[in-house]
């Protein structure tokens, strides 16, 4: 169910109900993590001249949250883990913020923001106390949360060696932040419906989007893997060396199947 945006991206909808949110336009959310050198300010503004074209709305949300403390629990001194965090923030908003100027003059219809902007939003507050709920009670959700983990940092784990309680927590933390726009987007930022695009699969995706109890995503939210087209997306790490080691645009895509 592969669907090509343009020229640039390819856009994987993770089930038939996110491709009719897809198909909507209502809003799209695009998250964007330091550290990450998969976006470029020029990856941006290709993004976001291709978000303007299918949609009514389009947010950027980087995160700011917890990312001193990811620094400090593997290997950093809290004060380099402080300037570090610091550095690497500054820099992915400057990112954002050229590629959306860049993309096209009329951007207005984009909003750039850090997480740490929606503390105050009682819907993201509620949202955020539950998915630290379900982390303590519902084994099919923490798992998910710890193959997500190692999906992020295991490359960043010695040879040989295990992550850690202090270092899974971090993660957990950090995970938790971001998870509500995963969730209930729409309710957050009070739109019809919403995409959330990211340029892999998140190992959590299947336990968000499964049927039955438990945490899960609303409705009206969807997921899709947004990438740049095979044929131009060769070459290099697009993952980047940052704070997540993401795998790069080429990783396999597993297209859930639901009704």
């Amino acid at each position: 169910m592969t669907i090509t945006a343009d020229a640039s991206f390819e856009v994987l909808p993770f089930t038939r109900t996110c491709r009719h949110i897809w198909e909507d336009g209502d809003h799209v959310l695009i998250g964007v993590s330091p550290g990450n050198s998969y976006f470029s300010a020029e990856r941006i503004a290709t993004l976001a001249q291709w978000a303007t074209s299918r949609f009514a709305q389009v947010d950027f949300v980087y995160a700011d949250l917890h990312v001193d403390r990811m620094f400090a629990a593997f290997g950093y001194t809290r004060e380099h883990a402080e300037k570090r965090a610091a550095k690497e923030i500054k820099a992915v908003r400057r990112r954002i913020l050229k590629g959306v100027e860049e993309s096209s003059p009329h951007h207005a219809e984009i909003r750039v923001r850090a997480l740490s902007d929606f503390q105050d939003n009682p819907v993201y507050q509620l949202l955020h106390r539950r998915v630290l709920h379900f982390l303590e009670t519902d084994d099919e959700f923490r798992k998910g949360c710890e193959q997500m983990a190692l999906h992020f940092v295991g490359s960043k784990l010695p040879e040989g060696e295990s992550i850690t309680d202090e270092q899974l927590q971090v993660c957990f933390d950090y995970m938790a932040a971001e998870l509500p726009f995963f969730v209930d987007t729409p309710g957050i930022l009070d739109v019809p419906s919403s995409v959330a695009a990211y340029h892999v699969q998140m190992p959590l995706t299947e336990v968000l989007y499964a049927r039955g109890g438990g945490l899960r995503a609303t409705r009206n939210q969807a997921y899709a893997v947004v990438r740049p087209e095979r044929r131009e997306s060769g070459g290099g790490n697009e993952g980047g060396e940052g704070l997540e080691s993401r795998e790069s645009s080429e990783r396999n895509v597993v297209e859930y199947q639901a009704a």
